[in-house]
Order: C-alpha cells, then structure tokens, then sequence
C-alpha cells in the first residue's frame, strides 16, 4: 500500500518551500504599497531588498491582522538593523517555535530532552 505523503524525487525541498513562502496573495493599495516600498528603499540600497522587506510588511500585517501603515509607523526613524530585528520579532510570532530568526543568544534546551539526543 501506497503512503499518501510520498515525496516526488523531482522536487527539491528547498525550492518548495522558497515557493511556498513567496506564494502569497494579498490586495493592497497602490498608495499604501508605494509608501512602504518607498520607506525600504530609503533604508536599503537595492530595489531587491526593499521589495523583498515591503512583501515582508505585509505579510506581517495580514498575519497579525494589523494595518499595515500603523507597522509602518512604528519603523519609521530606525536604521537597517532595528528594522531587521522588528520584523524578526514580528514573524518570530507567527512562526514554529522550533526556529527562531534574529536571535543570537540560543534558547537552553530542557535537561532531560536534551539528554536523550544523540549527537
């Protein structure tokens, strides 16, 4: 018998879930877009990298049902890295609790999970 979660040996693991994040529909306003496309680019030297920040933005703001220029409003006045530790926060939550982005100081695991593992 067949297992229904049979992964198709085409398919590279990495590239699907590069094209699952990035699979994200959302309408927004074209004012609303332009606006913080337009904050990113003044931070970032590369159009990539402010697009890739403004996709972002939003998808935080979709996923914490917040609107997106209020989450705009509390970037404004801060350099490249505290925006990138904001939205780590941001996408921390509404990640796996198994990873977690932006975080220098790894968690201590649990004693006595962390003694079953073998390395």
């Amino acid at each position: 018998m067949g297992s229904v979660n049979t992964l198709n040996p085409n398919t590279d693991r990495s590239v699907k879930i590069f094209d699952e994040f990035y699979d994200f529909t959302f309408n927004v306003q074209g004012e609303e877009y332009d606006a913080v496309f337009s904050y990113f680019k003044s931070i970032y030297t590369t159009k990539e990298a402010a697009g890739n920040f403004t996709v972002t933005l939003f998808r935080v703001a979709a996923l914490q049902n917040v609107p997106v220029m209020s989450l705009l409003a509390q970037l404004q006045g801060a350099n490249g890295a505290e925006v990138s530790l904001t939205l780590a926060y941001y996408l921390n939550n509404v990640r796996s609790s198994s990873t977690l982005l932006g975080v220098a100081q790894p968690t201590q695991p649990n004693y006595y999970v962390a003694r079953n593992v073998r390395a």
